[in-house]
């Protein structure tokens, strides 16, 4: 965690927005609220905000479109909080640009995960600056990122699952970086999913029997203990 992130909560309830900030400040982070849109442009134009978590019932101009509006001009971390807790209102919440989506009520405990999540994920998310390619090569094979293939060295297609070539391209995209087990899960799946550390060892086990077996190094995904998995073929823009 970085210190002195600012977390904006917009929640017209006071009772609740106390609560909120009180287990927030609790674990270190800087935290201020407000009850309306405006007042959230307010502080927005005076603070800086690393990540809001927004209510969807809000006098005035509704969470939805707030969401909206704001992911027209900034990728800031959005978590939408609603008593609505049906999968329409969920699916609608992230399609207009939430990062994630918690039904009310929650436990204090499960925000604070969800916004240590992302904030994982916003320092794990950026690419290498010099591997924005669509294509990415490593000791012959390529991965194609757009059309979602990969050829050994000899030009054949490898058959890989869609979960399969994600981490894949996490790990081409971010080599010799030591990866948790929980950052890759961000990193593949997204935040608020039911994947584990386990789901991630299993991915592990099937690439490497897919793509070591006729590697000229012998290996490309080091286990390190205690730490995660590290990606140590060198990656190119093919």
């Amino acid at each position: 965690m970085r210190a002195n992130e600012h977390i904006l909560i917009v929640e017209d309830d006071p009772e609740i927005g106390s609560l909120m900030e009180h287990h927030l400040t609790s674990h270190g982070w800087r935290v201020s609220l407000a009850r309306s849109g405006a007042e959230m442009e307010q502080q927005m134009a005076t603070n800086r905000v690393d990540l809001i978590v927004l209510d969807l019932m809000l006098p005035g101009e509704d969470g939805l479109s707030i969401c909206h509006r704001l992911r027209a001009s900034s990728a800031i971390p959005i978590i939408i909080v609603s008593a609505k807790s049906d999968d329409f209102d969920r699916v609608i919440g992230l399609e207009v640009g939430a990062d994630d989506y918690l039904a009310k009520p929650f436990n204090p405990r499960e925000l604070i995960a969800r916004i240590r999540a992302l904030f994982r994920r916003m320092e794990l998310g950026a690419a290498t600056p010099s591997l924005h390619g669509r294509r990415l090569k490593f000791d012959g094979w390529v991965l194609d990122c757009v059309a979602h293939t990969l050829h050994n060295p000899v030009g054949a297609i490898v058959t890989l699952t869609p979960a399969e070539l994600a981490l894949l391209q996490v790990f081409c995209e971010r080599p010799a970086r030591v990866l948790s087990r929980e950052q890759l899960v961000d990193l593949t799946t997204g935040v608020g999913t039911s994947a584990t550390g386990r789901n991630i060892d299993i991915l592990v086990s099937r690439l490497r029997s897919k793509l070591e077996p006729s590697s000229t190094g012998g290996q490309f995904i080091r286990t390190v203990r205690a730490g995660g998995y590290e990606f140590i073929a060198e990656v190119s823009v093919a």
